[in-house]
């Protein structure tokens, strides 16, 4: 009975039923309790599952529908006996119009619903997660809102370049070096931009897709090296519901936005031991985006998010970077270019624990990654 009594509070709270108090008291005892966290994920992907049979169900009657009305349009009748061929050319002759016209329906209104079953079926299309990357259309909405990169300023960007993808990414070393998901590098070059709105050229250092981690280095006379990085990089698993924050560009006014959420799963989407689940708001513009605890330690990198579960987004484990500068390090090719000197202990100077002095100190090393070809 008491299951039942919780999976009617779950739907109240999925379906906007419930007040602003009972809401919020509703998510303190989520963020407590991560049982009824995941109960709240698996039932929100259950009502999606269910929303989707609707419309495939709606769908297939649309289709029957009309292609009973096409029949009883074209008066077709069945006959016991066979037809003669002159009489079946006789048919064909005086049906042939209607039969087209059905088989052009019948065949866009097959291909329509299997598109639709497709998109709103991921046990279909075998994908069920979101890469965070902005595409091409998204990147020149933000261009024109900025307005300064096309018009005001010279932009970076080469004369002939195409912009195809960004995203997010953040400074691991004074030097330049700069980390991000290799999914936002779908070109062959990068700039970077600060919070300050200034861009700076940066080259494509190392991109491993097994581990979806990318290097970067800024190589402009424009970018001030910092002293210092505020913050470490963490090498031990982060506790289930510790409270989690990140900094990004998923905006297309190109502000750096802040978000804030809990580690809801130490592995990742499938088990996936390489990452963490998170729940937090996580929009496209946000693969990169550095994730922080309250000890300014980097814990994770966003990568990606659940298609179906509202605010279920994943991220790389910070380990994972470590593993991708051992990389570098030891490929021939690159001749020591990524000289990394990463800060995995504890940081020297002293730690705020006001979340607006964190934040704006590290807002400087938090970068909007663009790539082109």
């Amino acid at each position: 009975m008491e299951d039942i009594k919780l999976l009617e509070t779950i739907e109240k709270y999925l379906t906007g039923e419930m007040s602003d108090q009972e809401m919020e008291l509703f998510e303190t005892i989520r963020k407590n309790t991560p049982e009824i966290d995941q109960m709240v994920i698996e039932h929100s992907m259950f009502l999606q599952h269910m929303e989707n049979y609707v419309v495939r169900r709606n769908y297939t009657k649309l289709t029957k529908k009309t292609f009973e009305h096409l029949l009883a349009a074209g008066e077709w009748t069945i006959d016991s006996a066979v037809p003669s061929k002159a009489k079946m050319i006789q048919l064909w002759n005086k049906y042939k119009r209607v039969t087209a016209i059905a088989a052009s329906v019948g065949g866009f209104i097959a291909v329509t619903t299997s598109a639709l079953i497709m998109y709103f079926s991921p046990s279909l299309n075998g994908n069920q997660l979101l890469q965070l990357s902005k595409d091409i259309e998204v990147i020149k909405k933000n261009q024109q809102a900025q307005g300064h990169l096309l018009n005001e300023v010279k932009s970076k960007i080469p004369e002939n370049a195409t912009l195809v993808s960004g995203g997010s990414g953040f400074l691991i070393d004074p030097k330049g070096f700069i980390i991000t998901n290799a999914h936002v590098l779908k070109g062959n070059g990068a700039i970077v931009i600060n919070n300050l709105g200034q861009e700076l050229h940066a080259s494509i250092i190392y991109a491993d897709k097994n581990i979806d981690l990318a290097l970067l280095k800024i190589e402009d006379k424009d970018f001030a090296e910092p002293a210092k990085i505020p913050f470490t990089i963490r090498k031990k698993m982060s506790d289930l519901g510790e409270e989690i924050f990140t900094l990004g560009y998923p905006r297309n006014d190109n502000d750096i936005v802040y978000g804030k959420g809990y580690l809801s799963a130490q592995k990742g989407y499938a088990g996936d031991s390489s990452s963490y689940q998170i729940q937090i708001s996580a929009n496209p513009g946000s693969s990169g985006a550095p994730l922080f605890n309250d000890k300014n330690e980097l814990i994770g990198i966003i990568s990606t998010r659940e298609k179906l579960a509202v605010g279920v987004a994943f991220a790389i484990k910070s380990n994972k970077i470590i593993d991708l500068i051992a990389s570098v390090k030891e490929d021939d090719e690159l001749n020591g270019k990524a000289d990394v000197k990463l800060h995995v202990t504890k940081v020297e100077h002293a730690i705020s624990t006001n979340r607006k002095v964190q934040i704006n100190n590290l807002k400087p090393y938090i970068f909007s990654v663009r790539s082109y070809n």
